[in-house]
């Protein structure tokens, strides 16, 4: 059984490659070539041309033919009309913002996502919602005309090592660099779906092994459990061992986290993954407060270069002195705030137990 992995040196490609290769599969990759990783093993073929451009790909496919490919980097569009006709099945990997309000939260009505967004959940209905989840919606849509008996998994952003944008080295490099503080906006309450590569991929190989139950089927796949971002700073200190205040602030002041947050507001992005649970068995490897601390580990062992593409790419400036004026003046704010008496104070209701609450009516309990 000869499979070929179209991309393979990104976060999810050894994990796919070497749970093929596990599964008895001849795997190939085809990608640019730009860069090699150690953990793709050796007997795998490397094809090197590029994913993006039709000619290329035509050319390819011209004289070949897989039981399987699986497509995780490229023009996915132009990879499933090349694919037609030349592969038994196809499997594909893209993203998440085809739905409404993902990209765009004031698209959807209230702005955000619905939590949690299931597959069924309300799509971008054009360019005017947002041009780059229309896009994906028109790709999901010929992946389908190709491939009728196809398989698509929506990842959210993926992190772990060779990820492109190492979402949390703002809090890496803060911890690192020994800040004192790190802003946070409206409590860091918000909730940001994240995939571990080695999960994800573990979704698309659940793919691969139950093909009757996963064809023609579009699946989530993410982390079983959705941190806030407050608990991934308190889970990254804690990796490595480092201590740090959270300065919280309200989101129109908190400048510096934006690169955290990833969009214009603090509404959630959660992903409903029961389809992909119930229907192929799905359930994380790792589990996403340990997949986390692997990941801060690593970045803070290979750090990014300061001021280097994924810094680029994540636009945090790293500016402490402006931090450092922002956070003085936020705590001048607080501290000059008059006191403000309430005829009552307000409660927690009276169905609330916890520390503040209503006390109990009986002081022992038989």
């Amino acid at each position: 059984m000869r499979a070929l992995v179209i991309g393979g040196t990104g976060p999810t490609g050894h994990h796919i490659v070497n749970g093929l290769l596990r599964r008895g599969w001849v795997v190939e990759i085809l990608h640019r070539g730009t860069h090699e990783i150690d953990e793709i093993p050796p007997e795998v073929e490397h094809h090197h041309a590029d994913p993006y451009d039709p000619s290329v790909l035509a050319a390819f496919f011209a004289a070949r033919r897989y039981e399987l490919c699986i497509a995780t980097y490229g023009r996915l569009r132009a990879i499933a009309a090349a694919t037609a006709g030349k592969v038994g099945r196809f499997v594909s990997a893209g993203g998440v913002p085809a739905y409404l309000g993902y990209m765009r939260p004031e698209a959807f009505r209230p702005p955000g996502l619905p939590v949690p967004t299931g597959e069924d959940a309300p799509k971008v209905g054009g360019a005017h919602d947002d041009d780059k989840g229309w896009r994906i919606l028109l790709t999901e849509a010929s992946v389908f005309e190709h491939h009728p008996g196809a398989t698509h998994i929506r990842y959210p952003y993926v992190y772990g090592r060779h990820q492109p944008i190492p979402c949390d080295w703002p809090i890496v490099r803060r911890l690192l660099d020994q800040r004192p503080f790190i802003i946070l906006p409206d409590g860091g309450l918000t909730l940001h779906h994240m995939g571990y590569a080695a999960n994800v991929a573990h979704g698309v190989l659940l793919a691969v092994d139950q093909p009757e139950r996963a064809a023609g089927r579009i699946y989530n796949c993410a982390d079983d459990e959705v941190l806030t971002l407050r608990q991934r700073v308190e889970v990254i200190a804690a990796a490595l061992g480092r201590t740090i205040e959270i300065v919280t602030m309200p989101w129109e002041l908190a400048l510096p986290a934006r690169p955290l947050v990833m969009q214009p507001l603090t509404t959630h992005r959660v992903l409903d993954t029961a389809h992909i649970r119930a229907d192929l068995g799905y359930h994380d490897v790792v589990p996403a407060r340990e997949a986390l601390a692997i990941t801060a580990r690593e970045l803070a062992a290979r750090p990014p270069a300061p001021g280097g593409i994924e810094e680029i790419v994540l636009e945090d400036p790293f500016d402490y002195a402006a931090e450092d004026q922002l956070c003085a003046h936020w705590k001048a704010a607080l501290a000059a705030m008059p006191a403000v008496g309430f005829v009552q104070e307000p409660g927690y209701t009276m169905s609330y137990s916890g520390p503040g609450g209503r006390t109990r009516s009986n002081p022992s309990f038989t």
